[in-house]
């Protein structure tokens, strides 16, 4: 029997490093905007019983305004994130159906993400409890004195990966992981992941590639068009033609 999937979808980011006028998940790449082709990949799939979508409290009626009917289409849930990430998936694992077993927490601005990365992330939280994808480290890392930017050492990047999303658990293991939050004392939280390894439990990996990138200044953007426009384009399953492109 296959398992209920909800995605919290994070798109309440500050985005300071981005700049611009429209934060980074509500900006256009190849012609549609970042957080849809995030929404889309889950709205597409038919384990996805769930989508919450997690917006900026200050972008309330751009979303209504511009993409409101498309989310009601697709059965998205909005809601105002929190002031940290940790604040915004807490408050989706609050408005979970019953009947999820399984919540994949994805970055809106990993828009590069696939339906194969999405399927094996699924298939091994599934064995495991808890998987994320992640990249192998292939830079030279530098350990950096900030405070007169001088190197004091170098890294060894045997057996180190870039963690990105879709992070996918099982949702009485994250919710557990997120009641042990306050035990953690003032430890700097980078993902949810980091969450379930602090209470002993292992997190299993699926290997991506560098690909699922995710937005974080103006110059990823031209990186994730050329991604996109790079890979096959899909025949759509749903409704086609003129007026269905032209809501988007």
């Amino acid at each position: 029997m296959g398992k209920n999937v909800a995605a919290i979808i994070c798109a309440a980011g500050a985005g300071t490093r981005f700049g611009g006028k429209r934060k980074k998940p509500f900006v256009d790449v190849a012609g549609r905007a970042v957080f849809l082709r995030s929404v889309e990949l889950f709205s597409n799939r038919n384990d996805v019983k769930q989508i919450l979508l997690a917006i900026p409290e200050d972008e309330q009626e751009l979303v209504s305004v511009k993409w409101g009917a498309n989310l009601k289409f697709f059965n998205v849930t909005t809601y105002i994130g929190g002031s940290e990430r940790f604040d915004t998936v807490r408050k989706g694992l609050d408005m979970l159906k019953d009947n999820i077993d399984l919540v994949a927490v994805h970055d809106a601005c990993r828009c590069c993400v696939t339906e194969e990365i999405i399927d094996s992330c699924i298939e091994a939280a599934i064995e495991s409890g808890a998987a994320i994808p992640a990249c192998p480290v292939t830079a030279t890392l530098k350990k950096v004195n900030e405070e007169d930017e001088m190197i004091f050492g170098t890294l060894d990047r045997t057996g180190l990966y870039e963690a990105q999303t879709p992070q996918v658990f099982a949702v009485k293991m994250l919710k557990k992981a997120y009641e042990n939050l306050n035990n953690l004392g003032d430890m700097p939280i980078s993902d949810d992941a980091q969450l379930v390894e602090a209470m002993g439990l292992k997190v299993s990996i699926v290997k991506t590639d560098s690909s699922n990138i995710k937005i974080t200044t103006q110059s990823d953007i031209a990186i994730a068009e050329a991604i996109l426009k790079s890979r096959p384009k899909k025949q759509s399953e749903g409704p086609t033609g003129a007026f269905f492109e032209a809501q988007w």
